[in-house]
């Protein structure tokens, strides 16, 4: 699947009902998290780690923190040693943060006031990423993320969890309405309205089938990827992008990038 539609996200609009995109976020989180489904990104962030001598990530555009809290665990284990993460959003999710906060022992927290990925405050530190979030963004927009990261000589890994392909959308309408039915009781923390508007009035599971269509068709491939970055200036800065993974629910697209200059003064 080669072609990028910019297509509208119920999550996105400002109208969508709170308690309809928290359930759909949710349902997400609990999947990427169960799934693991940003395994095969693993070396990746830790390569990226390694390359820029951090033990901290800023994670951008959270929305409800979907894998953190196994991607933190995974990447402490294989690092040998505790890696933070902090998350941020240009409408942060407070509760889904607190809960994360809470399960990691501090491992994992939050900055409670907005971060627009285009403009991060210098005050922010880290490893930035993006998970599940950059095809949200219009080229124009997107193209901002990733001159800005380069501007602040700041260190970026944006992952989308698919490999974009026509089985993942057929997969998607055929096997994603019973997953969602099975799952929901088992997402926590629990929420009778997230009962309620998947089995008396199925908004959430209708939601989740839209937007999951539409992420399809706006992931950016590897290709459209390249074309950006030759839009985006940044002297001694490395870019990388690409696919791994080979299992169904572990394919991943990636850029990552980092200062070059920062990386020889390590060498």
């Amino acid at each position: 699947m080669n072609l990028r539609l910019q297509l509208f996200e119920l999550e996105d609009q400002r109208w969508f009902p709170h308690v309809i995109r928290q359930g759909m976020l949710d349902f997400l989180r609990f999947m990427i998290t169960k799934l693991h489904a940003y395994e095969a990104a693993l070396p990746l962030l830790q390569e990226l780690l390694a390359r820029t001598n951090q033990k901290h990530i800023t994670d951008l555009c959270s929305g409800a923190g979907g894998g953190i809290e196994t991607i933190q665990q995974d990447l402490s284990r294989r690092t040998g040693q505790q890696i933070r993460i902090t998350l941020s959003d240009l409408y942060p999710n407070l509760e889904a943060y607190r809960y994360l906060q809470k399960q990691s022992h501090g491992s994992i927290d939050f900055i409670p006031q907005p971060v627009d990925a285009t403009n991060v405050p210098g005050t922010i530190t880290g490893v930035r990423t993006i998970f599940s979030s950059f095809h949200h963004f219009p080229p124009n927009v997107a193209k901002q993320i990733l001159q800005d990261a380069a501007d602040k000589r700041a260190p970026i890994g944006i992952f989308e969890g698919a490999q974009k392909s026509w089985v993942e959308m057929i997969l998607l309408w055929l096997a994603f309405p019973i997953v969602i039915v099975l799952v929901t009781p088992f997402i926590r923390p629990f929420k009778l309205s997230r009962l309620f508007f998947t089995y008396i009035i199925p908004l959430i599971p209708f939601g989740i089938i839209w937007d999951g269509t539409v992420s399809l068709l706006r992931i950016y491939t590897p290709t459209h990827l390249r074309q950006m970055l030759q839009q985006v200036q940044a002297p001694n800065y490395t870019w990388r992008t690409g696919r791994v993974g080979n299992r169904p629910g572990k394919h991943v697209i990636y850029l990552i990038g980092y200062p070059t200059d920062t990386y020889n003064q390590q060498l």
